[in-house]
């Protein structure tokens, strides 16, 4: 399906940060997020909930981040208000600790507006979404509806997903996620049928390993952060891909997001 390229939400009034935040390893760069100063910034028009554009300062350079208040969520039904902030940081240590690097990274601390997320702003490259994904048939997209089926994602637009200009392919927007009911909404079925490969499927074991422990640095972290239900239906679906790791079809889930862009 043909649309217009644009920016993907929570990037369209920034300019691209700073790219040298990028010569860190994603644990230093969480460092930077949890204690560099926030300058000033602006709010993202576009979105259901408030997300801020802020510039950030460390010691010899500044970049961009993307915060997410928890004051500003919008009241959801089916997802507990005040929660979607602690989803975006799960989602970021699940895409982390599997090794796929799909999600920027994430962490929760204090901002101008309260406690919410702050995600690195990648710099975007300006014309890529998920249809330009699929059409120069990146293999990451795999990984990102793989991704998407163990977390539960519920909000997958095509605007959700993009290259950064090192040509890197990334996921954004996972506040609606980790719910304990079946909710996977997407617009990723092009790969339906598809079987996770064999180098991957070893992350998702090992994932799974991690998870079973109760003393892994993931599992506290996520206990911490998400409801006891949510945390042992997300390792039964985790279980349930490794066993069967073939990407589902629209006609199992909720199918098609109302949303394309």
């Amino acid at each position: 399906m043909a649309r217009k390229s644009s920016p993907p939400e929570g990037q369209e009034t920034v300019d691209a940060p700073e790219a040298q935040a990028f010569r860190f390893e994603p644990a230093q760069i969480e460092d930077l997020l949890l204690n560099s100063e926030i300058l000033g910034g602006e709010l993202v028009p576009q979105g259901s909930n408030y997300t801020f554009a802020v510039r950030m300062a460390a010691e010899d350079f500044q970049f961009w981040g993307i915060y997410k208040p928890a004051n500003g969520e919008r009241p959801l039904w089916d997802f507990p208000y005040g929660t979607l902030h602690f989803r975006e940081r799960c989602s970021f240590l699940v895409s982390h600790h599997l090794g796929w690097h799909l999600v920027p990274p994430t962490v929760i601390r204090e901002g101008p507006h309260g406690v919410g997320s702050m995600q690195l702003c990648v710099p975007y490259d300006g014309k890529s979404n998920y249809f330009t994904l699929r059409a120069e048939e990146c293999p990451e997209l795999v990984l990102l509806a793989a991704f998407d089926i163990m977390v539960n994602n519920t909000d997958r637009k095509g605007g959700h997903c993009f290259k950064s200009e090192d040509g890197r392919v990334w996921g954004i927007d996972h506040g609606l996620t980790f719910h304990a009911e079946p909710k996977l909404r997407t617009v990723i079925w092009d790969y339906a049928g598809v079987s996770l490969p064999e180098a991957q499927l070893n992350d998702v074991k090992k994932l799974e390993t991690s998870l079973r422990d109760s003393d892994s640095s993931l599992r506290r972290e996520m206990d911490e952060l998400l409801e006891p239900d949510e945390v042992d239906i997300f390792l039964e679906r985790v279980i349930r891909f490794r066993k069967n790791p073939c990407l589902p079809t629209p006609e199992e889930y909720r199918r098609l997001h109302w949303r394309f862009e």
